[in-house]
C-alpha cells in the first residue's frame, strides 16, 4: 500500500466484491470524458467490465478518506485502464495511480482513444510518446486508438 498524498492511498483492489464501486467510477469518468462514445457501446462496455475486463488485469485502487475515487488495471507492461471519478478529476488521483503502476508494475505502454485529447495530453505530460495509431479499437469499432510508450 502506498500513500501518495496527504489523504490518498493506492492499494490492491479487494476483488469481485469491489467491482460495483469500480463500475460506478468508470461510469462517472466515461460520462465526463468520452462524449464520442455511442450509447450502445457505452452499455456494452459497462456490461462487460466486471465479467470480462476486470478479471483480465491486476487492479489497483486510489482511495481518499475511505472512498474509492479511481482505479487502474495493468496486464504485463501495459496500462489497460485508468479511470478517476468525475468529482475527483484534477486532484492528483490519476497522477498517483499512474506513478504507482509505472513503479510497481513497470508499465511502459498505454493505448488511448484518439478522440480523448485530455487523456492523451495526460500521458504525454507523464513521459509517454506516440508510437503508432490504429483506425479502430480492439473490438473493431470506429474509435481510433493512439499507441503510447515510455522508456523504462
Amino acid at each position: 500500500m502506498t500513500s501518495t498524498a496527504r489523504e490518498l492511498t493506492i492499494r490492491p483492489a479487494h476483488g469481485p466484491a469491489e467491482h460495483p464501486v469500480l463500475v460506478d467510477i468508470w461510469r462517472s469518468a466515461v460520462r465526463a470524458t468520452h462524449d464520442f462514445l455511442a450509447e450502445e457501446d457505452f452499455a456494452r462496455i459497462e456490461g462487460a467490465l466486471a465479467s470480462d475486463y476486470f478479471p483480465a488485469v491486476t487492479l489497483v485502487v486510489a482511495e481518499r478518506d475511505g472512498r474509492a475515487v479511481g482505479f487502474a488495471g495493468v496486464a504485463e507492461d501495459g496500462l489497460e485502464m485508468l479511470f478517476v471519478a468525475d468529482d475527483a478529476r484534477g486532484s492528483g488521483v490519476g497522477t498517483a495511480l499512474l506513478a504507482e503502476v509505472v513503479r510497481r508494475y513497470d508499465v511502459t505502454r498505454v493505448d488511448v482513444n484518439e478522440q480523448n485529447a485530455g487523456a492523451r495530453g495526460f500521458y504525454e505530460a507523464h513521459g509517454f510518446r506516440e508510437t503508432g495509431r490504429s483506425p479502430v479499437d480492439g473490438d473493431g469499432r470506429p474509435y481510433p486508438i493512439v499507441h503510447l510508450h515510455r522508456a523504462g
